[in-house]
């Protein structure tokens, strides 16, 4: 049952009100911020709730049961915090919210509405529109292992074990030629066969991107360098100079795990498990088990 500040309560039985909405936000990497749709800003709890962000909240919504409840708050990039090149890279997904309603005449009268994260965000040219997941969108999660043929690790991780401190699975190198935000080659990287790469990962380690990790498309080996394309351009421009590492591509099938990383005794899938054309086949004339027109005798 959620408790009603006293001051608050009576708040709410006057004819005029002086209220407001407050969102925190925790970010994945740490950093906690507030923003208001208030006039001026406002601080309580050790956060200075910021003012004049264009945010706007859109109506709430809850329901009985499980069905993933929230709503959505959408905004102008004005605030000196919150940039296109962090939304675009990734710094606000699945973020920790909490939504206030706040007497911001008196901020010690306040309601916690609503804790959930942030989902889907939207952007357009000079706005956002974040979408804000309630607390039972975890239960719509996968957890535990999925019975399916390919792994269910990830490269390196304490159940695949492959080590990727290994310089045949992975490799620092420093951008030599780019076309600044897809593609880009490294004579580091000569020495490692077409592929090799491909499906791996690259954290850029310097440069605009420092700290940003983003998945391989396709590594191509040419005369004295490697090429490698990126799934999806980065928010920022890379530039020759920058440094990265790099981790060899997996393909989570059996044979790869076996043959290019020697790790057979560690799959976390299923390969021999039957797939749809053994569930759609139908017996033909002497196979074992036929006898004209059924399965079994």
């Amino acid at each position: 049952m959620r408790t009603v500040d006293p001051g608050l309560a009576a708040h709410l039985g006057e004819g005029v009100t002086t209220l407001c909405h407050c969102w925190k936000l925790i970010r994945r990497d740490g950093v906690v911020m507030g923003f208001t749709d208030h006039d001026r800003d406002l601080s309580f709890a050790g956060v200075v709730f910021q003012a004049g962000t264009g945010l706007e909240a859109a109506e709430v919504t809850a329901e009985l049961g499980f069905p993933i409840g929230g709503g959505e708050v959408s905004g102008v990039l004005t605030a000196a915090s919150l940039t296109e090149d962090d939304l675009a890279a990734g710094l606000y997904d699945d973020a920790n919210v909490e939504v206030w309603l706040v007497n911001w005449a008196d901020v010690a009268q306040r309601l916690l509405l609503e804790v959930g994260s942030t989902g889907e965000v939207k952007r357009s040219e000079h706005a956002f529109a974040a979408e804000v997941r309630g607390l039972m969108h975890r239960y719509n999660e996968t957890n535990g292992r999925v019975y399916r043929t390919t792994c269910s690790a990830d490269l390196g991780d304490a159940k695949c074990r492959v080590n990727l401190a290994d310089p045949a699975f992975s490799a620092h190198a420093t951008v030599t030629v780019t076309d600044g935000h897809l593609g880009f080659g490294a004579e580091g990287l000569a020495a490692f066969a077409d592929d090799w790469f491909s499906a791996g990962q690259v954290t850029w380690t310097s440069g605009a991107n420092a700290g940003t990790a983003v998945d391989v498309k396709l590594h191509r080996a040419v005369a004295g360098r490697g090429d490698i394309t990126l799934w999806q351009p980065l928010a920022r421009a890379i530039a020759p100079g920058d440094g990265f590492r790099i981790t060899a591509g997996c393909t989570k099938r059996f044979d790869t795990c076996r043959a290019k990383f020697a790790n057979a005794v560690n799959f976390r899938g299923f390969p021999h498990m039957p797939g749809n054309d053994f569930v759609l086949r139908y017996p033909l004339d002497g196979e074992p088990g036929f006898d004209g027109g059924s399965f079994f005798r």
